[in-house]
């Protein structure tokens, strides 16, 4: 599958990367940002794989984040891929900043109009590590996943869905339980339909009550003056709560006022994630 290299600058001896490419799962073109640090030029690194939130692309977290000299000192490919299909031409996709374009949700979409294009699940599992599998210096067997908001919710999901496929997953600022929320309730009911027994596959509080064993360590992060968690978006107490009934380990940690949902939050703690990951991946 060809890629079209869209940008490239030398970062902390490695370079960040944008390619494009047309996605067979999404049938469209899709961007990605890529961080190859210096080891990816004498080596194959493992790779982290890192999902964003609604309204972003690739160019949030690799512009906003602050994790490139981390990424760097310990070795680990950083790939930033954009939250949905984009430009399909769908009645709709461009109505609102929560559904339709920047707002895939990280699931596999059921329903017309949406089900042709909005399979950012499987393109973010199969497609996407095959296409950099394919092209960069990884380690196919060294792969990790974390997210922002929207995209915390699919880090979660995607690590909880597909046991032993992740070394290990954080997030940022989660959307921990959609099917209770009202971010979740117009995604998922706009994706997968009115059936909310579909919506449970794609809800982390749920799948985790049904994870097969107990190995994996979720970092989890939130800020206490995060707008989202005061107005009952993210729910984290629920996820935590199903976690700690199947001795699921996670550290949630909730940081000090003043911290809210923005890169700022992120950009502060990124480093202890990247040490998350790098602990399992190195491994």
């Amino acid at each position: 599958m060809a890629l079209k290299q869209v940008s490239s600058n030398k970062c902390f001896e490695g370079f960040q990367k944008v390619f494009e490419h047309d996605s067979a799962e999404l049938k469209c073109k899709m961007k990605f940002g890529i961080y190859l640090p210096p080891k990816a030029e004498t080596g194959k690194c493992p790779v982290l794989y890192w999902l964003s939130g609604l309204t972003c692309t690739e160019q949030n977290f690799i512009t906003k984040a602050g994790f490139h000299q981390a990424a760097a000192e310990h070795g680990l490919i950083v790939v930033a891929p954009d939250t949905s299909p984009r430009g399909c031409n769908i009645e709709g996709e461009d109505e609102s900043w929560d559904f339709g374009t920047g707002a895939g949700f990280y699931v596999d979409a059921t329903e017309d109009p949406w089900k042709t294009n909005y399979r950012m699940y499987s393109y973010i599992k199969d497609e996407l590590p095959k296409l950099i599998n394919a092209n960069f210096p990884t380690d196919p067997e060294r792969m990790s996943i974390f997210g922002h908001s929207m995209g915390g919710h699919g880090a979660l999901i995607l690590a909880l869905k597909n046991p032993g496929k992740y070394k290990s997953v954080s997030a940022f600022a989660p959307i921990c339980n959609p099917i209770q929320c009202q971010w979740g309730k117009k995604a998922l009911g706009g994706y997968l339909g009115s059936d909310v027994s579909k919506w449970e596959a794609y809800d982390a509080t749920q799948l985790v009550k049904s994870y097969p064993d107990s190995h994996l360590d979720i970092l989890i992060d939130q800020g206490k003056d995060d707008q989202f968690l005061s107005a009952g978006q993210l729910l984290p107490d629920n996820f935590i709560a199903a976690c700690t009934e199947r001795k699921i380990p996670v550290v949630f940690r909730l940081q000090q006022a003043g911290y809210d949902h923005s890169y700022f939050f992120i950009a502060t703690f990124i480093n202890d994630h990247i040490r998350h990951h790098a602990k399992y991946l190195n491994a």
